[in-house]
């Protein structure tokens, strides 16, 4: 029944655009106007003050430039006050140029010095003329028209009144847009006329009562700014926060509306509307993103897929919109077809705007964001979107529907200390508030999870440092230094010293590895293999038969991922046995072993693997390292390499001196260092075995 009613309101809204299409700019047949020849107003004893040039001005619609001349007749020109629109005075939806003209007479029998001319806004852009010479203008007229936001604050211009003459202002009124209601153009108040003191304090006055109506939208907009500031700074020290980010887009973009046009700066409107709508779509998509993440809709790839479609025809539609009034709209001759443009891209915008609406329901209806937080931010969402929707297909046609429900919308609610305060107002206000406490909260969430996540990093350090061979372990025969430092939290690194049993009891085994990736994956993959390995040695001191059983427990269950091993068994007398899982070779002295290499363990099961059988003789260093050492990279990208590795073996450092040459370079891996060094005479004798699975 809901998406019933939500297809209803929304072909109505598109009917309602393609009415106004259908019928735009079509000529206003204007009402037969009194032209009763009037006196002209008669400027006297002004003093230091100023009057309001209200009243009758003669009016006519189109351009000529003679109509700026003193001496023209004007008096079979229709006559309207200066205190309304002309869209209000019989010519709705008239857009282009037209002329406002008014006889002077001076008679100052005190001269008050130089006089100014006051002109409050004149929608849209204007010349003003005294006896045929331009003395002020405000924004450029056609061809290139360039005229701004109805905040830009009234101008004053410098009157040379000694004597009678004509007034005449050339207005020229932008062509309309499918929501404009047709009613204004040209004046919206009268021009003030006075000394240049009183003028100048007439300005200042105005412009105080300006700024002063405004202290609520500025102390929300300083809100926003702040919000923003805070949130891209936040995201700028943890990127994975993207909720901060989506909170710092939301709030940045809110505030660009006041910029453009609630501050008076002269920012030409075709610019001020391409960018307010493209941060408008901005601002959508940083509050649909933000509704996935805070009413739990991120694991439901569909509603995903989905909000990234509506976010690029989004910013497709305003930009083109974009486009279409910067370019198109101004200079365009046929306003129809620009018309249907503005129509369809709105429509599209329409249809976007609503996404918060269904996002909203759809987590309702699956029992989604239970919390607080998350219940208060969806309802305000959905209705500042109903909001948002309603006041873009309200004023679409107005002035053919004479709809005033967007207006009503935009009235104030109450007024305080002298600012307006609308229904629109507070749902932005609310919106925001409701936005920051979610956002708090789930902060607040994420907190209490990566404290979580740290205490089961801490534990996998822990139960990884009790699989790492204490440093008073000693091997019989051997001066033993290691180092472990992995590169993360926990890592993939590892090695064993363990007493072999029965027939070769008094030996060593020795094993050395690393897992392919790092973190907690490689950690658990660790304590795996040292468990098979502890389990092995208990029935077997053969290093080929301990690869061959790891490989078997480890082959299916690393995911894509590898293990190279490398397993040795040490006797107290220098014999030492050694098989290799694609692990790198150790060095004996200065020189690197080889020996019969495999494939890594995990990859295949069934491998075939050897063993190499030789003599460690007296004063002799064995170092057993993992690639974290070779693969050390510096901050020019030059990774340590064989030929440093070999350079350093053949000073025989211990495992730290070793490690920290590595660390100083630039530690890139995880970095395990062994070193074994032979205290008595060996015993010679070479031979290889292998062992097949």
């Amino acid at each position: 029944m809901r998406s019933k009613r939500c297809r209803a309101y929304l072909s109505f809204a598109l009917f309602v655009i393609a009415l106004s299409v259908a019928v735009a700019q079509k000529p206003s047949v204007s009402p037969q106007r009194s032209t009763t020849a009037i006196s002209p107003m008669v400027l006297r004893n002004l003093g230091s003050g100023a009057i309001p040039l209200d009243g009758i001005w003669q009016f006519h619609t189109g351009d000529d430039p003679a109509w700026a001349d003193p001496s023209f007749d004007d008096s079979q020109w229709e006559q309207l006050t200066s205190g309304k629109p002309w869209g209000e005075q019989g010519h709705a939806s008239y857009a282009g140029f037209a002329w406002y003209r008014r006889h002077i007479s001076s008679d100052l029998t005190r001269s008050p010095g130089n006089l100014a001319i006051l002109i409050p806004h004149i929608d849209d852009t204007y010349e003003l003329y005294w006896n045929g010479r331009l003395i002020g203008s405000n924004g450029k007229l056609p061809p290139h028209p360039a005229w701004y936001s109805d905040s830009q604050p009234s101008q004053t211009f410098g009157w040379p009144v000694h004597d009678s003459g004509v007034l005449a202002i050339r207005v020229w009124k932008a062509p309309l847009t499918t929501e404009d209601n047709g009613l204004r153009g040209g004046f919206e108040a009268p021009p003030l006329v006075g000394s240049s003191q009183a003028i100048t304090a007439a300005k200042s006055e105005l412009d105080y009562q300006w700024l002063r109506s405004r202290q609520f939208v500025y102390a929300e907009d300083l809100l926003y700014f702040i919000v923003a500031l805070l949130g891209f700074l936040a995201w700028l020290r943890d990127r994975h926060q993207w909720t901060l980010l989506w909170i710092a887009g939301f709030a940045f973009a809110s505030i660009t509306r006041v910029a453009l046009y609630g501050m008076g700066f002269p920012i030409p409107r075709s610019l001020a509307d391409t960018v307010a709508s493209l941060s408008s779509s901005i601002r959508d998509i940083s509050l649909w993103f933000l509704l996935l993440t805070l009413l739990d809709l991120r694991n439901s790839p569909g509603i995903v897929r989905l909000t990234r479609a509506f976010a690029v025809a989004s910013l497709l539609s305003t930009t083109l919109d974009g486009v279409v009034v910067m370019f198109l709209w101004p200079s365009s001759t046929s306003h129809h077809e620009v018309l249907l443009i503005d129509a369809s891209l709105t429509a599209i915008y329409i249809v976007t705007a609503a996404l918060p609406l269904f996002l909203v329901l759809y987590a309702f209806q699956r029992n989604l964001g239970k919390g607080l937080a998350s219940r208060i931010l969806a309802i305000t969402a959905f209705a500042c979107g109903m909001l948002q929707v309603v006041q873009n297909i309200a004023p679409q046609g107005s002035r053919y529907t004479h709809w005033t429900l967007s207006d009503r919308m935009s009235a104030p609610l109450f007024v305080l200390n002298g600012n307006a305060v609308s229904f629109t107002t507070l749902a932005g206000l609310l919106l925001l508030a409701a936005l920051v406490f979610a956002v708090y909260r789930h902060a607040l969430d994420d907190r209490r999870r990566q404290i979580a996540l740290q205490q089961e990093f801490r534990s996998a350090q822990e139960v990884q440092q009790a699989l790492i061979p204490e440093a008073e372990e000693r091997v019989p025969g051997f001066i033993l230094t290691s180092s472990y430092i992995p590169a993360a939290e926990v890592g993939g690194d590892f090695f064993q010293l363990i007493p072999a049993e029965g027939d070769y009891e008094g030996s060593t085994l020795v094993l050395m590895g690393d897992v392919s990736g790092k973190g907690l994956k490689a950690a658990l993959v660790v304590a795996l293999i040292v468990g098979a390995v502890r389990a092995l040695a208990e029935t077997t001191a053969s290093p080929a038969e301990i690869l061959a059983g790891i490989n078997r427990r480890v082959c299916g269950r690393l995911q894509g991922g590898f293990v190279t091993c490398l397993v040795m068994r040490l006797d107290s007398d220098g014999n030492c046995v050694i098989a290799n899982a694609g692990h790198p070779p150790p060095f004996l002295n200065h020189k690197e072993m080889e020996t019969p290499g495999a494939l890594p363990l995990g990859l295949i099961n069934g491998v075939l693997y050897h063993e190499l059988r030789f003599e460690i003789q007296a004063e002799d260093r064995l170092s057993l390292y993992t690639d974290g050492l070779l693969e050390a990279r510096s901050e020019s990208g030059e990774i340590y390499g064989f030929e440093r590795v070999h350079a350093l073996f053949a000073r025989k450092p211990s495992a730290a001196e070793a490690a920290q040459a590595a660390l100083d370079f630039g530690q890139e891996d995880d970095i395990t260092i062994l070193t074994l060094t032979r205290l008595e005479e060996p015993i010679t004798q070479t031979s290889q075995v292998s062992y097949a699975i």
